[in-house]
């Protein structure tokens, strides 16, 4: 291997050690990032957009302000690359859509500009499901991302070039969005780490909305720490975006040294043995991350709550509602502008009553209290990211979401924080994935949680054998 694809394989916490020591610079880095992007994209569609000439003069101003002692801290002259459904000033954002190909927004997002702040060299855009639904299409102008770990089979969505990016060390860290999953679904399928944050922590303005009752804007990395360095520079009380909530913002780089010993965990085991119940593997590394969050010194038992369908329908009725509310004109006047699986997945929204949106918002409230009185006992729960390893690509169905239920979207619907972190791979050599899920606000413990379990179990050092 040889040493800028080295670079590539670093974590962001490792990669800023060595830029704050002079030991390496930004414009080595950034070179190392772009070369390895040029030799992989081809293989993956992970980006939609590299922006080369952006990259280059962030990091020669990075490498000049570090050189002169102006450090901005840990993601100064790191290389990230956002999902395709965040503004960002004078760069196409397309949502994955033709409706906005030849978007090109004036402002960047809050988030993008608080990483701008930071120091951040922005690689690129990159791939989505269209407007961040639909599932992968063939018959956009882009085409889906693929897994890095099988190029064959899917990423998980809709954050799918975020995963393939990450894991493919072609970007260190993305920012991803959720609304049922899309950040913990492609870190699940890709053996990354990645946090859905508690609603209103994180701001949502200039981030393209799906359902914006159940949108949530954060960060995915290779590792939880580094997860932890980015929600460092994006969360925060934003004035101008109407859901976020004025809360103080915890060190969670320092949360993450504090120890776990005698947490309480509830496992929710019905989600992945009786309600959608998932593969002989799955089951069998829930049950080996039981015993090692119990050799960290946690106590762990069985939790319940409501059925997981339960938690499904109401969901995936808000975002159909709401997403069909957000796009009934194009729909309407031109449908065939669309991917024929986002028409499938939101044009039935057409056909809900408000009766029935306004029944879902009840139901929502309801579980929501349900589920978040399990932290009156626990500290967190766990339960499985995904039944399985990932699919093969071009295997998913148009109404994938609404057939079965999917086990990331009761953490949406109590909008408390959850992360999702690798604990083992399938016999197909894919990854599989933990859910670790809290009450909301308690985003530093969760991380703290997830950080010791991924130390413990040791994976971090295993990467998709994918090459230039």
């Amino acid at each position: 291997m040889s040493k800028a694809d080295e670079l590539c394989l670093l974590t962001i916490a490792e990669a800023s050690r060595r830029l704050k020591a002079k030991a390496i610079s930004p414009v080595e880095l950034a070179r190392a990032f772009l070369k390895r992007t040029a030799a992989l994209n081809g293989k993956l569609n992970a980006y939609l957009l590299v922006t080369e000439k952006e990259a280059m003069a962030a990091a020669r101003t990075a490498e000049k302000e570090i050189a002169g002692g102006k450090w901005r801290g840990p993601l100064h002259g790191i290389p990230l690359a956002i999902k395709d459904i965040y503004e960002t000033a004078g760069i196409r954002t397309t949502a994955h859509s033709r409706l906005l190909e030849k978007n090109v927004p004036a402002e960047d997002a809050e988030t993008v500009r608080r990483l701008h702040a930071a120091g951040m060299v922005l690689l690129g855009k990159l791939a989505t499901h269209e407007f961040a639904t639909g599932g992968p299409a063939f018959d956009l102008p882009w085409p889906p991302a693929r897994n890095p770990w099988d190029p064959a089979r899917f990423t998980g969505g809709s954050s799918s070039g975020s995963g393939a990016a990450i894991a493919a060390g072609m970007c260190m860290g993305s920012l991803g969005s959720d609304t049922g999953g899309s950040i913990r679904l492609p870190a699940t399928f890709c053996g990354i780490a990645g946090i859905k944050p508690t609603a209103g922590l994180v701001s949502r303005r200039g981030v393209i909305p799906l359902a914006p009752s159940l949108d949530c804007a954060g960060p995915m990395a290779w590792t939880v720490e580094d997860c932890a360095i980015l929600l460092q520079a994006i969360a925060g009380h934003d004035a101008r975006d109407s859901a976020s909530v004025k809360v103080a913002v915890p060190d969670y780089a320092k949360a993450l040294r504090e120890p776990v010993k005698g947490m309480r965990i509830g496992v929710i085991r019905h989600f992945y043995e009786q309600d959608l119940p998932s593969t002989a593997e799955m089951k069998q590394a829930m049950a080996d991350s039981v015993r090692i969050l119990e050799g960290l010194g946690c106590k762990v038992e069985e939790a319940r709550t409501a059925n997981l369908q339960a938690f499904n329908a109401t969901g995936r009725v808000i975002i159909a509602s709401e997403a069909y509310a957000l796009h009934e004109k194009d729909l309407v006047e031109r449908p065939e502008i669309y991917s024929r699986s986002f028409r499938v997945r939101v044009m039935g929204g057409g056909l809900l009553r408000a009766a029935d949106y306004i029944q879902a918002q009840r139901n929502r409230l309801a579980l929501m209290h349900r589920f978040n009185a399990l932290f009156e006992r626990y500290d967190a729960v766990i339960t499985a990211g995904t039944p399985g390893g990932a699919p093969r690509l071009g295997d998913q169905s148009l109404d994938e979401g609404f057939a079965k239920p999917i086990y990331t979207i009761p953490a949406n619907i109590s909008a408390g924080p959850a992360l999702s972190v690798c604990n083992g791979f399938a016999a197909t050599g894919m990854p599989l994935g933990l859910q670790i899920i809290g009450k909301p606000f308690d985003d530093a413990r969760m991380l703290r949680l997830g950080h010791a379990f991924e130390q413990a179990i040791g994976l971090r050092g295993k990467r998709p054998p994918i090459q230039p």
